[in-house]
C-alpha cells in the first residue's frame, strides 16, 4: 500500500528570528533624539532596520549564509487495515521504531530515574540515523523530548540537541478494523547537506512512504501475535 498523500513547504527560519527581534525592539524602543543631536544611539538599529528592507525589496546586496538554512516539512498519510489502537500502541513503542523506519538506527528511552532532581520528568529519548544517500555515509544523532501524546489521536516530539528536528504522528478511525495515518517530519536542513537540499523532498518522500508500508506490516503483525 503506498502512501496516498505527500506535502513538502521550506521556509528559512532565520529569517523569521530576524523579524521577530525587529519587533521586540521596536515595542522597546524609546522615541528617537531630536535632529539636532550630533549622534544617534539608535544608528546601528536604524541601518540593521534599512538592511532588512533592503533585502525585503530584492537587493543585490550578498545575503550571508547563515540565512541559507532551512526547514522542510514532509507530510506521508496511509491508510492502514487495523484498528486505531493497534496503530497508536505500536507507534508509541518507540524502541522499535527501527524495526520498521529504514533510516533510523536505533532509538533508546533515557530512564526516569535519570531526573530524580526535577520536579517534572520528562520523557526523553536518544535516536540515531545512519543511511547511505547522495555519495555519503550520513550519520546524526538527536536527543528528543517526547511531548504529552494525546491517546489513539496523537504522538508528537521534538529534538532538544542535535539534529534539529520535530514531528508528530496522528491517528483517525476509518471504521472499526482500519484508521489513517499521518506522518509529519519537520527538519533543519543540515550544513553538510545544504548543496543537495532540493534533492532532499523527494528522497524523504519515499524513505517515509516506505517507513509507513513497512509500519502496516509491523502493525498486523502486532495484532495477530497479541
Amino acid at each position: 500500500m503506498s502512501p496516498s498523500a505527500a506535502v513538502f513547504s521550506v521556509y528559512p527560519s532565520s529569517a523569521i528570528e530576524t523579524l521577530r527581534t525587529t519587533r521586540i525592539t521596536d515595542r522597546h524602543m524609546p522615541p528617537p533624539p531630536s535632529s539636532s543631536s550630533s549622534f544617534s544611539p539608535f544608528l546601528g538599529i536604524t541601518l540593521k532596520r534599512a538592511s532588512l528592507r533592503s533585502i525585503n525589496h530584492g537587493s543585490n546586496m550578498p545575503r550571508r549564509t547563515t540565512l541559507l538554512m532551512e526547514w522542510q516539512d514532509c507530510t506521508v498519510k496511509m491508510e492502514i487495515d487495523v484498528p486505531i489502537s493497534v496503530a497508536y500502541n505500536c507507534y508509541l513503542d518507540r524502541e522499535a521504531i527501527p524495526r520498521w523506519m529504514p533510516f533510523i538506527s536505533s532509538v533508546k528511552l533515557i530512564p526516569v530515574w535519570c531526573f530524580q532532581i526535577l520536579e517534572e520528568k520528562p520523557e526523553l529519548s536518544r535516536w540515531s540515523l545512519k543511511y547511505s544517500a547522495f555519495g555519503r555515509d550520513l550519520e546524526f544523532s538527536w536527543l528528543a523530548r517526547n511531548m504529552q501524546p494525546i491517546p489513539n489521536q496523537k504522538i508528537h516530539w521534538r529534538s532538544l540537541e542535535g539534529l534539529p528536528n520535530r514531528g508528530a504522528v496522528r491517528f483517525f478511525p476509518k471504521g472499526s478494523s482500519s484508521c489513517l495515518v499521518e506522518l509529519t517530519v519537520s527538519y533543519e536542513v543540515p550544513q553538510l547537506l545544504a548543496p543537495v537540499a532540493s534533492a532532499l523532498q523527494p528522497f524523504l518522500k519515499n524513505l517515509l512512504g516506505n517507513g509507513l508500508e513497512r509500519f502496516a506490516n509491523f502493525a498486523r503483525t502486532y495484532q495477530h501475535e497479541s
